[in-house]
């Protein structure tokens, strides 16, 4: 039978399918919609069962607030230039206001949920594929909750390849913003110092010291000075005794230059500040809180958000394609793999 362009038209609308994959479908099943809408959802399948095993390490990170709700998402792609597809950049956008409004509690429930035109998620992303071309995935996402009082700061650099969702309290929209847009640059893992392990504040530490000894073996070279190891790396590890024994040390450095005592107590705080930051990099590595503010390197985080009347409460940030494995391409390789299929 004749297909018309009406016909061709709506069946795209509703499936999203190429020109030609429709007019091929509603041929097939003699101007059915319906049948030729799930001929081309089957074959959907079909070819994005073929593109399972590619890695997809491109895409974009997606943020949508609903109230007092926040969603941060991850969608892959198997290229760059696809994440720049007007329909990957709309189902990221959909995708992270379906989880806002929905807020699922894993993979599987988001996936499952019913989108706008009638499909799940994941069947949006099995039609994604094959009209793009590309492994479409849905990998991770967060919701993040707040109090009326409260205020989200969201922030995407990169063109979406960083997200962030920030909670701030006493603060307003662009505080929490402007946090948000710290956390993006300076990459921390956790709120607070206090949630990192003894255990794993000990092999930073040890890791931060080897690679000094690398950098001094070059310095050495250059006769340039060679740099201290850091003795601590957090503040839990500044305990009393030891805080008490820097202040002693410098005191005896003070006497040994020279220095009035009486003058002591106007440069002592400052040696002592010193001595904390240079013995909690690790801290200052993982902990928003403990960070030197990047739009104030004078204060830590927390100090900077004291100084406004304000109180970091939570935060979530995605980086596209961070922890894949991405495949390595010998381009001369596969230039002559094709010269030799000629």
């Amino acid at each position: 039978m004749a297909v018309t362009a009406a016909q061709v038209k709506e069946l795209r609308e509703k499936t999203g399918a190429g020109i030609m994959d429709a007019k091929r479908a509603l041929v097939e099943t003699d101007g059915n919609m319906e049948a030729a809408a799930e001929l081309l959802r089957e074959k959907g399948i079909a070819k994005a069962a073929k593109k399972a095993d590619r890695v997809a390490a491109e895409g974009l990170t997606g943020i949508a607030v609903n109230g007092n709700v926040a969603a941060l998402v991850e969608l892959n792609s198997e290229t760059d230039f696809v994440a720049k597809n007007d329909q990957f950049v709309a189902l990221v956008k959909e995708a992270a206001e379906l989880i806002a409004a929905n807020k699922p509690a894993n993979n599987e429930e988001a996936l499952a949920i019913q989108t706008a035109s009638g499909v799940t998620l994941e069947q949006e992303l099995v039609q994604a594929t094959a009209t793009i071309g590309e492994k479409i995935t849905f990998r991770r996402f967060v919701v993040i909750e707040k109090e009326a009082a409260q205020h989200f700061g969201a922030y995407q650099h990169n063109g979406g390849k960083i997200g962030v969702i920030t909670v701030l309290e006493g603060a307003d929209e662009t505080l929490a913003k402007q946090v948000s847009m710290h956390i993006a640059a300076m990459n921390p893992t956790v709120l607070s110092a206090d949630e990192l392990d003894e255990e794993f504040v000990k092999t930073e530490l040890a890791q931060m010291n080897h690679k000094i000894d690398e950098d001094n073996a070059s310095r050495v070279l250059v006769n340039k000075p060679e740099l201290p190891h850091h003795e601590y790396g957090s503040k839990s590890q500044l305990t009393e005794e030891v805080l008490a024994k820097a202040e002693a040390d410098f005191k005896e450095e003070l006497k040994a230059e020279g220095k009035p005592e009486k003058i002591w107590d106007k440069i002592l705080p400052g040696k002592m500040a010193k001595f904390i930051v240079d013995n909690t990099k690790v801290d200052q590595q993982f902990a928003l809180l403990a960070q030197l503010y990047i739009m104030d390197d004078s204060k830590t985080v927390e100090e900077f958000l004291d100084s406004k009347g304000a109180k970091a409460i939570s935060f979530a940030r995605f980086e596209v394609g961070e922890g894949i494995e991405k495949a390595e391409s010998d381009f001369a390789a596969e230039v002559e793999a094709a010269k030799a299929g000629l």
